[in-house]
């Protein structure tokens, strides 16, 4: 059995090994990261070693995190890593380039919309009806997206949004609000199949779907990293977020909103965000807690946009491609029987 696994913001973690009677046999760890002493790696390969085939990649990492000596130094590498690799290498799980990917990038439309899209495009990639996809957002309106459990009332302000000219919308996931106001956010949806993030936790799929952004970040100068559970950050403060939703037919949606300019005072008014989620942050201000982008590159939001498209085609072979006339129809009516309606919206108070 073989399987990779490149570690987020670190290094290529490499496992070959064998099964022998319903036991892993013959570990063997590899990669470019860092290790000392160099005892470790043994120690590691014979914590694995024997263990069962159903053993899952928290109980991996586990054994090898008991295993290191004391004052083992990894660098690029975690024990995390070990155990998601094995189990990668175990479902025989592929990699971006074993897709034909697709990147979207089309007309503006309302935020309704775009959530309507992500759903629409999801579904079909689960069933096999469109090639993995990343696409871009553009929209033309402004609305706070508060996420899939998220109670209405106690994450937005009525008046602070009414006087800012913010529709409020629910989307399909989790996690927390954004204010998409023009021109000052980056969003990008991925739609890919479950096989994709196989044998991940669901922790690291997150992370592993973000790889390619960092990538792109520190190609603009940006020391960007991922702090789990979905936070992309800078030196200075927090970047943007990521969210997911996993349909029963095995699409996956993963989608991040980065923030490339910010009115601090206007988010204060529009969100209601409480002294208790900013205590964690160690922040005192909504505003401090988010670091652009336009701020730290000096570029416009459209050359940071191309940036991003160049660098997942260079990571994943994608070609342009466009929504075709059914998806959008698929997604107007999801608009008109879903998103636009107070029942959804007002489904958690």
């Amino acid at each position: 059995m073989h399987g990779e696994y490149k570690v987020p913001g670190g290094k290529l973690v490499v496992v070959d090994f064998e099964v022998t009677d319903g036991a892993i046999s013959d570990f063997r760890l590899a990669g470019d990261f860092f290790l000392e002493p160099d005892e470790a790696l043994d120690d590691i390969n014979a914590a694995v070693t024997g263990l069962p085939v159903e053993t899952d990649a928290s109980a991996i990492a586990a054994a090898v995190r008991a295993a290191l000596p004391a004052g083992a130094q990894l660098l690029g590498l975690t024990p995390e890593a070990v155990g998601t690799a094995v189990r990668r290498a175990l479902v025989t799980a592929p990699g971006w380039r074993d897709f034909d990917w697709e990147i979207l990038h089309d007309k503006a439309v309302s935020p309704r919309m775009n959530l309507a899209l992500d759903e629409v495009l999801t579904t079909r990639v689960g069933e096999g009806r469109r090639r993995p996809t990343l696409r871009i957002w553009e929209w033309d309106e402004s609305a706070v997206v508060i996420g899939s459990f998220q109670s209405y009332r106690n994450e937005v302000d009525p008046a602070g949004a009414a006087k800012h000219g913010f529709d409020v919308v629910r989307r399909i996931s989790g996690g927390g609000a954004m204010m998409m106001a023009a021109g000052q956010i980056i969003t990008y949806s991925l739609y890919v199949p479950a096989t994709l993030v196989q044998g991940m936790t669901f922790a690291d799929s997150y992370a592993f779907l973000d790889d390619w952004v960092l990538q792109a970040l520190r190609s603009l100068g940006i020391d960007a990293v991922y702090q789990p559970l979905n936070d992309i950050a800078g030196p200075s403060g927090k970047i943007g977020g990521a969210a997911q939703k996993r349909l029963a037919n095995g699409g996956v949606l993963h989608h991040a909103t980065l923030s490339y300019d910010i009115d601090g005072q206007m988010m204060t008014e529009v969100l209601r965000i409480g002294r208790e989620k900013l205590s964690d942050k160690g922040t005192a201000s909504a505003a401090k807690r988010v670091d652009p982008l336009r701020s730290q590159t000096g570029l416009s939001r459209a050359e940071i946009i191309e940036r991003f498209k160049d660098t997942f085609r260079a990571v994943t072979g994608a070609e342009d491609g466009t929504i075709a006339a059914d998806e959008y129809e698929a997604a107007e009516d999801l608009v008109r029987t879903k998103f636009a309606t107070e029942a959804w919206l007002h489904r958690v108070p």
